[in-house]
């Protein structure tokens, strides 16, 4: 086990000893797929931020991530399979879970994939194509897959979908660009890889609240071709949900396994009221 001591995290006391106590004495039961958001996979301990809001994962925390959905009997399956799986409204005794990373990092391949690899479990990778090079580029001063290990990766059964080009606040963007952005992307992956590319990662917080954004967002994920896109708006992803804006549930160090158990049952779904609310108190600031 990782010897840590949990941050303290309002919302984890929440979850544990509130709302995921109340969902099961109520008995909800979530029918959706969890779809859970990693980052990068190293020992970067990110001490300057709010727990809330570190997206590292330390390599001894998510081999437990692992060996626990083990252990509770998940399958994984790539985002393409648990898209058609949420629009056909198929059902499944199996407990399915989704694994995704942002940002394509290279520790993807040196720390996660091997653990990936020892469960035979799958995952979807979402690439800013700007710092995915023939030789290692950084992003955010960490170096990232290189197009060699990407088609390696991909050989291996690893999905890969579009993370815009060099992963830009869309919402500051002209129309022209975000449409450059999300078209050469997809385009670049499909050219690298010589398979269709549906997927779509949104970069930064997703602007929920922007009615009007979303919905040109959405017009210009469809036009280029896209099938699905992640959010980071918090929940569990069900057949009432928008495919081109998909819930996701953030993952990092501090989940331990009561609090990952619990995630993974719905009981952090609540957080997304508190999400949107704080979204909507935020003024937004208009492109052309």
């Amino acid at each position: 086990m990782l010897e840590y001591v949990p941050d303290f995290r309002a919302d984890r006391i929440a979850t544990l000893y509130f709302f995921h106590p109340l969902r099961r004495l109520l008995r909800r039961v979530s029918t959706g797929i969890p779809i859970l958001m990693y980052h990068s996979i190293s020992e970067n301990t990110e001490l300057h931020k709010n727990p809330y809001f570190r997206t590292c994962t330390h390599p001894l925390a998510f081999r437990e991530h692992i060996e626990l959905l083990a252990r509770q009997g998940y399958n994984t399956i790539g985002l393409g399979e648990a898209t058609r799986r949420l629009e056909e409204g198929t059902r499944t005794p199996k407990k399915l879970v989704v694994l995704t990373f942002d940002d394509g990092y290279g520790d993807f391949y040196t720390e996660a994939f091997p653990i990936l690899s020892r469960y035979e479990y799958t995952a979807t990778v979402f690439l800013p194509t700007a710092y995915i090079g023939d030789n290692p580029r950084k992003f955010k001063e960490t170096s990232c897959l290189t197009w060699s290990r990407v088609r390696e990766l991909q050989k291996a059964g690893i999905e890969f979908g579009s993370h815009t080009v060099t992963h830009p606040q869309l919402t500051t963007l002209p129309t022209a660009e975000i449409r450059r952005e999300l078209q050469s992307s997809k385009d670049e992956i499909e050219e690298r890889l010589g398979v269709h590319a549906p997927s779509f990662s949104y970069p930064y917080a997703f602007p929920e609240a922007d009615r009007c954004f979303r919905q040109r967002l959405r017009d210009m994920l469809l036009r280029a071709g896209y099938r699905n896109s992640v959010s980071t708006i918090v929940g569990m992803a069900d057949s009432a949900s928008d495919l081109l804006c998909l819930e996701r549930i953030p993952m990092n160090s501090s989940d331990d396994d009561a609090f990952f158990t619990a995630k993974l049952q719905g009981g952090y779904d609540w957080l997304h009221a508190f999400q949107l609310a704080s979204k909507l108190a935020t003024p937004r600031r208009a492109v052309s």
